[in-house]
């Protein structure tokens, strides 16, 4: 059976985000809390919605994903208002911060227009989410948390009955690859640096999540294997179509020298012979390498949307 995300509409009552992870033993009272639950249930279902399901594949657009979409477009709109500065540092672009502070400005009004009123009230919290889903403005970085607080704020949105499971679909293969697509042109826009980062040996300097659902998306794929990605030809071939190709073109567009040097990490997961494999390793890696890591969650605040407090069953 599985897991549905709750409808909270109805109990919400807004509560200002906190700040309850910096340690180990904080991780694990959180391993344990609705929040990590609603948040892993969100990740499980959308892993399903797109199971064996190309980027193309006709899907259902709602008007509120559509909103949603449109919301994505005005923040990729304003890149253009504030240029990167002309400066020496080979990392950060100051210009960033103003991007940033535009969307902290705006994205109250933002949401009204985006979101029906009966989640207005839940706009104080989602801000939380929505504000720090592209990177941090003080560090001029980026990394799986931030990823991590765009994905919570749409899971926050359907939580809140803005989006129901027949959407699912199209927030990975519609709202979440435009985001993609979105932070990638802010991190090079801005020089971003890799938040968090383990060097060579994390999976990838920024995202986590495309690699989850991307390799669902593969899932007994008839001639695509995940050796597949070593070769350059195929992954330009294929990364319109599936989010796990196009995360590996993006490293080969901004990476100099041989795969295996700058990602041995995938470069190994391309011996693993089958998509579902990866699939199921992917889903159990972002609970230990994301969720589960102080200075990644570390960030990640706690209120009506994801509570902290231990889950008695929903």
């Amino acid at each position: 059976m599985n897991p549905k995300l709750p409808n909270i509409s109805n109990e919400y009552t807004p509560l200002e985000p906190q700040h309850r992870i910096s340690e180990q033993r904080n991780i694990d009272t959180f391993i344990k809390s609705k929040g990590f639950d609603r948040i892993m249930t969100f990740v499980l279902l959308l892993n399903d919605s797109v199971h064996q399901k190309k980027i193309s594949d006709e899907c259902l657009i709602s008007p509120q994903t559509q909103r949603i979409l449109d919301l994505l477009d005005t923040l990729d709109e304003w890149l253009a208002e504030f240029p990167p500065l002309p400066n020496a540092q080979r990392f950060g672009n100051k210009a960033f911060r103003q991007w940033v502070e535009k969307l902290v400005n705006n994205s109250t009004a933002l949401m009204k227009k985006a979101l029906p009123e009966s989640l207005h009230v839940a706009i104080p919290e989602l801000a939380e989410y929505l504000n720090k889903g592209f990177g941090n403005e003080t560090r001029i970085d980026y990394g799986s948390g931030h990823e991590l607080s765009f994905a919570a704020w749409l899971a926050g949105i359907a939580m809140m009955g803005g989006f129901n499971s027949e959407d699912y679909q199209a927030i990975v293969l519609r709202v979440f690859v435009k985001y993609l697509e979105l932070v990638r042109k802010i991190q090079k826009t801005y020089t971003l640096e890799p938040a968090g980062s383990h060097g060579v040996w994390g999976l990838d300097d920024h995202q986590f999540l495309p690699y989850v659902w991307g390799s669902s998306q593969l899932v007994g794929h008839p001639n695509l294997k995940p050796k597949h990605v070593l070769q350059r030809d195929m992954v330009d071939h294929y990364a319109g179509e599936y989010m796990y190709f196009r995360c590996i073109q993006y490293i080969l567009e901004v990476k100099r020298g041989p795969f295996f040097e700058h990602s041995p990490m995938l470069n190994d997961i391309a011996s693993v012979v089958t998509w579902h494999k990866v699939n199921t390793g992917m889903i159990k890696m972002y609970m230990a390498e994301v969720l589960k890591k102080v200075p990644v969650v570390q960030h990640f605040r706690f209120g009506a949307l994801f509570p902290f407090e231990e889950n008695t069953v929903e």
